[in-house]
C-alpha cells in the first residue's frame, strides 16, 4: 500500500504542476485580453473558452494533492472532543461519503468524456476550442482523488482499530511553527 500511495502523490504533484501552469496561462492570457481591449481595441479571441477549460484543470488537479495533505477545509464542532478512536472513526465516514460522492461524479465524467470525445465537442466561440481536453482532466482529477480517498478510508480504519487519532493537516513549509 506504501508503493501506491507514493505513486498517487507524484502522480497528485504532476497534477498541482499542470495546474499551475494553466494558471499561469490563464493569467497570462486574461492579462493580454484586457490591455489589448482596453488599451489597443483588440480582444484576445478565445481568452474566455481558455480560461474556462483551465478552470477545470486548476480545480480537480489540485483535489488528490490536498486530499494526500489533509488540507480540505472541514468543520470540527465536535471532532476536538472525542477520543482519537472516535476521531479516526469520523474521519473514515467522512472519506467513504466523499469516495461515494467523487466515484459517482467520475462515473458520469467518463459517459461526458466518452460523448465529447465521439463527437469532437468543441466551444460555440470565436474560436472552436475542445472540450474533450477539460473532460479528460476532470476525470483523471477525480479518478486520482477516489484513489486517495479509498486509501484514507483503509487508513483510518486501522487507526481506529489500533485506537489511534488521525494526522494533522500538512501545514506548507513557509508557515510552520519554528520552536
Amino acid at each position: 500500500m506504501q508503493w501506491l500511495s507514493e505513486k498517487l502523490q507524484r502522480l497528485a504533484v504532476g497534477m498541482v504542476l499542470l495546474g499551475s501552469v494553466g494558471m499561469l496561462v490563464s493569467m497570462l492570457i486574461c492579462v493580454a485580453d484586457v490591455t489589448g481591449t482596453n488599451f489597443f481595441g483588440w480582444p484576445v479571441p478565445g481568452t474566455l473558452e481558455i480560461t474556462e477549460s483551465t478552470m477545470v484543470l486548476i480545480v480537480f488537479g489540485a483535489l488528490a494533492y490536498t486530499q494526500e495533505k489533509r488540507g480540505h477545509i472541514r468543520v470540527e464542532l465536535l471532532h476536538g472532543y472525542m477520543s482519537p478512536r472516535i476521531k479516526s472513526l469520523m474521519d473514515a465516514i467522512t472519506h467513504l461519503l466523499a469516495f461515494v460522492f467523487f466515484m459517482l461524479l467520475g462515473w458520469q465524467s467518463i459517459g461526458e468524456l466518452s460523448y465529447s470525445w465521439e463527437m469532437r465537442e468543441a466551444t460555440m466561440g470565436s474560436i472552436r476550442f475542445p472540450l474533450y481536453p477539460a473532460r479528460f482532466l476532470l476525470t483523471a482529477g477525480t479518478a486520482l482523488l477516489v484513489v486517495q480517498l479509498a486509501l484514507d478510508v483503509i487508513t483510518d480504519l486501522g487507526r481506529m482499530w489500533r485506537g489511534e487519532g488521525p494526522p494533522q493537516a500538512h501545514a506548507p513549509a513557509d508557515t510552520a511553527k519554528v520552536s
